[in-house]
């Protein structure tokens, strides 16, 4: 089946659940008028159904590879990134002073999720360029901002993040790369990364990376890490493209999915590079590309499920199977049904968790009051390890249900639904597992104020819960979700209360209560959707809206009541964790 933008989900998304109305009254993001607001998404939504999304399949069976020492990437993949660099998508957010459009990150977050559901493996190298991007601006001296990141807007050039290596996964204190200065104000930069994403390629001449790397003087750990822009070529006098660098591509990975991304294994054997940033600080900078990162990853995640669901919805209406309903169809299935909505709901679910969690972003940048910025950045912050683990946790039960509803068609590689089932596992993994993402929601984000930050939000919850009881039919979901808020605000208070005696028992139950708090987060913010569907606003019709409301019901009255079931994990100790020792776990 063809891809189908979802550009009326995402405007009622932004205009009813984010309340982008309010982002666009900002003096920084004043350009985002409706109308523009509109145009952006009617046109990505038309380049990524009409140019992207032929691409889709075509990677997946012509993987990229190395040739000669070059890169060749899947036919089509040239054009479908010259469609995205002319249409202006990478540099959405970026400052104008270099080109950019500077828009909300809300409407890049939107046109990721579109692009990363037409062709996801393509996709993940402007997401690398929009990081590098954000890097660059906040942490870059204003020569290698001024001649880097117009290249980058422009698409001229491309970029990576460099920070994995054989020894040094998640722990990347652990590094080895070392750079020693050349005399010249540049740096020779040795060391072997892994996992590296668009590393290298043949769609444009000139890829820059970000590599970390440790001075002479490094201390150890992550505080003695430098951050080093390594570009594939040397520019020259004007700024083009000239000598190759030192670094080379040593092999390409051979992966579960995303085979038109090359994810390739660098070498730097005294690369010349420059200094990002201060010495030492490196991890700081890097960070602002993570985060960014993080989020877009919440974005494919969001995305390959909302193209399993399409495929899903496809082929259950077309396959004939059994004698349940009229049509014979198993659409009218009811356990097919159950996968159906339960697909949709948590869609919506995370759409309107991604896109919040965008807006607390925009709504950080654009605040003049120190408070104001610091109350946007702390509800933004905490949304994150949300957003990124369970839109990818998420993603990846949506498209194991989207391969159910196929049956033995979804095993079946030439329907493509198992490619969607492949390309989405990797989203739990990289850019931070999602064991680390819980980590940092109980060691960082729930610090916050004491837990206020996360109190704040039931706070807010609770007051919708009353609104939500007040509209007809809907009050089986208010009482859902005063459950779920009563059980997070429980689980919250008591992790706060061990989090300095008890690390261990805190960390074992990190990744449940995210599930729990996530869950909870989605539940309260499709409620919003609910009071909005229901009081019929302009611009959406009566079925839509409908859909809208019986979607937010579903996962309020099916799927909001497993949050409340993991209670007893989050406050167990660590105890059966280890009960059994490593030579028993056999």
């Amino acid at each position: 089946m063809p891809y189908r933008a979802p550009v009326s989900d995402i405007r009622f998304t932004l205009d009813h659940v984010v309340g982008f109305d309010r982002v666009a009254a900002t003096d920084a993001f004043a350009e985002a008028t409706p109308d523009m607001v509109e145009a952006i998404l009617t046109e990505a939504g038309r380049m990524c159904e009409e140019v992207l999304a032929p691409l889709q399949r075509a990677g997946d069976l012509h993987p990229a590879h190395l040739e000669n020492g070059v890169v060749r990437t899947p036919p089509g993949y040239r054009e479908g990134f010259d469609a995205i660099a002319e249409g202006g998508w990478l540099g959405m957010s970026a400052g104008p002073e270099h080109g950019g459009m500077g828009l909300p990150v809300t409407l890049t977050m939107a046109v990721n999720e579109m692009m990363g559901s037409a062709c996801l493996s393509l996709q993940l190298n402007p997401l690398m360029g929009q990081g590098q991007i954000e890097a660059l601006e906040a942490h870059a001296s204003e020569e290698i901002r001024a001649l880097y990141i117009p290249k980058l807007i422009s698409g001229e050039w491309t970029g990576t993040m460099n920070l994995t290596e054989s020894q040094a996964g998640s722990d990347v204190g652990a590094l080895r790369s070392k750079a020693e200065p050349n005399g010249d104000g540049t740096y020779a930069v040795s060391g072997q990364k892994i996992y590296i994403s668009w590393g290298d390629h043949d769609l444009r001449e000139n890829i820059c990376h970000l590599v970390l790397a440790r001075l002479p003087d490094a201390a150890g750990g992550t505080r003695g890490i430098s951050l080093f822009m390594v570009p594939k070529r040397l520019p020259d006098e004007d700024g083009a493209p000239g000598v190759m660098n030192d670094l080379k591509v040593v092999s390409l990975e051979h992966k579960l999915g995303l085979h038109g991304s090359p994810t390739a294994v660098m070498q730097y054997d005294g690369a010349t590079g420059w200094l990002v940033g201060e010495p030492h600080k490196g991890m700081a900078a890097m960070f602002t590309m993570m985060n960014n990162a993080r989020v877009g990853v919440a974005a494919q995640g969001l995305g390959i499920a909302e193209v399993a669901y399409q495929g899903a919805v496809a082929f259950a209406r077309e396959r004939k199977q059994g004698r349940v309903g009229g049509t014979g169809a198993i659409i009218e299935h009811p356990d097919v049904r159950r996968m159906l909505m339960t697909q949709r709901a948590w869609i919506d679910g995370m759409r309107a968790l991604l896109y919040t969690n965008a807006g607390a972003l925009d709504r950080a940048a654009a605040a003049t009051d120190a408070d104001e910025v610091q109350e946007w950045r702390e509800f933004a912050e905490l949304l994150i390890p949300l957003s990124k683990s369970l839109c990818t946790d998420v993603c990846n039960e949506m498209t194991s249900l989207a391969v159910q509803i196929h049956g033995g068609m979804g095993f079946v590689e030439e329907t493509g639904i198992a490619q969607h089932y492949r390309d989405a596992r990797i989203g739990a993994i990289y850019e931070g597992t999602n064991g680390i993402q819980a980590a940092d929601l109980v060691g960082r984000k729930l610090a916050m104020r004491g837990g206020g930050v996360v109190t704040d939000l039931l706070d807010r919850f609770d007051l919708r819960v009353k609104e939500l009881a007040d509209i007809d039919g809907l009050g089986t979901f208010a009482e859902r979700l005063s459950e779920a808020v009563t059980v997070a605000r429980e689980a919250t208070e008591h992790l706060v209360s061990i989090a300095r005696d008890d690390p261990r028992t805190l960390l074992g139950a990190s990744t449940p209560y995210l599930r729990m708090l996530g869950t909870t987060v989605c539940g309260g913010l499709l409620a919003k959707s609910a009071i909005a569907a229901s009081s019929c606003p302009d611009g959406f019709d009566a079925e839509f809206l409908d859909a809208k409301v019986t979607s937010a019901r579903f996962f309020g009255e099916q799927i909001l009541s497993t949050a409340t079931g993991l209670l007893g994990a989050i406050t167990a100790t660590s105890d059966d964790l280890f009960a059994l020792s490593a030579t028993q776990l056999r």
